[in-house]
């Protein structure tokens, strides 16, 4: 990309997209184009056919998505899959419509199958049966990756897509009700520091495994596959390394510290037992993450505490 070409970046409010504002000026690219809610609604074909035949972007960062834990999966499956698969329709017709050079498309690495080998590789997609808890959204992402590849084999088009693992970081959403476990547990052990709380309940048995990939090393992997990658095959983003749910709060506890006593709810949903994204073919193509998990966690809790313990979400 050159460092003035017209850059659109969807989701520019959210966790990933305003990670890649942050590494996209840090890089020296000076014509970034953002749209809030208000002003484009994704969703609306019109609305979005409209604004790519004025704007003419060269790049497009496809990051707005509707998101959330696996509480909001659960319960607004419809929300989910609506709203993701109009996005990334509209969103990647019209980039073919206006000759965008390249598109970049965030699936998420919950299209994976529930049972899938671990380390996830790339090509156990579509080999078996999705986690119930969030497979609206999963089957949302995998039509965009398949709609990527087949704008690519019909019309010649340079379109990949890349599947991080669990993010976290500056800009997440705080919402208990809506968000994913990280942010979530940030706040828990916050207010309950504040509250002096004798205990703090965690969702389920504590004994999933995840990976937790900090957000502003994946705006720096998509700069860099951006610039450097243009294979048909998806890509998985992340660090490869595992931690328990019950590890993970531990940690958080600990850097907020809060000295009282953790409960897991057993009544509450588990979802897929592990989840680690194999990462080998990122690494042989030149980049690796660079935030270990504590130093992630300290980051964005002085984030949290610095920006009023705020509820921002992700801007579709």
């Amino acid at each position: 990309m050159e460092k003035n070409a017209k850059i659109y970046v969807a989701g520019h409010r959210g966790l990933v997209g305003s990670a890649l504002v942050r590494e996209l000026e840090k890089q020296g690219y000076t014509n970034l184009i953002t749209r809030i809610h208000a002003e484009l609604d994704l969703i609306n074909q019109e609305a979005v056919a409209a604004f790519f035949a004025q704007e003419k972007p060269e790049y497009v960062f496809l990051s707005a998505a509707k998101v959330g834990g696996i509480g909001a999966n659960s319960t607004m499956p419809a929300e989910f899959i609506y709203q993701n698969l109009m996005i990334a329709t509209n969103i990647i017709h019209q980039s073919y419509v206006n000759n965008v050079k390249k598109l970049l498309f965030l699936g998420s690495s919950c299209i994976y199958p529930k049972m899938a080998e671990q380390p996830m590789k790339e090509e156990s997609l579509l080999t078996g049966p999705l986690e119930p808890s969030n497979d609206a959204y999963a089957l949302a992402k995998i039509t965009g990756i398949k709609m990527c590849q087949s704008y690519n084999k019909q019309y010649g088009t340079k379109y990949i897509s890349v599947m991080p693992t669990n993010l976290y970081g500056i800009n997440d959403n705080f919402d208990l009700e809506t968000s994913h476990v990280f942010p979530a547990l940030i706040r828990k052990f916050h207010e309950a520091k504040l509250n002096h709380e004798k205990s703090v309940t965690v969702w389920g048995t504590g004994t999933p495994i995840r990976e937790f990939l900090f957000v502003d090393d994946l705006a720096e992997a998509c700069v860099y596959l951006m610039n450097t990658y243009i294979k048909d095959k998806i890509v998985n983003i992340g660090t490869g390394i595992g931690v328990t749910i019950k590890e993970l709060a531990e940690s958080i506890a600990k850097v907020v510290g809060y000295k009282g006593e953790l409960i897991f709810d057993t009544t509450k949903p588990d979802g897929t037992p592990i989840k680690i994204n194999d990462v080998s073919y990122l690494s042989s193509l030149g980049w690796q993450a660079k935030v270990n998990l504590m130093t992630g966690i300290k980051k964005t809790y002085e984030w949290y505490k610095t920006n009023g313990c705020g509820t921002i979400k992700s801007d579709a």
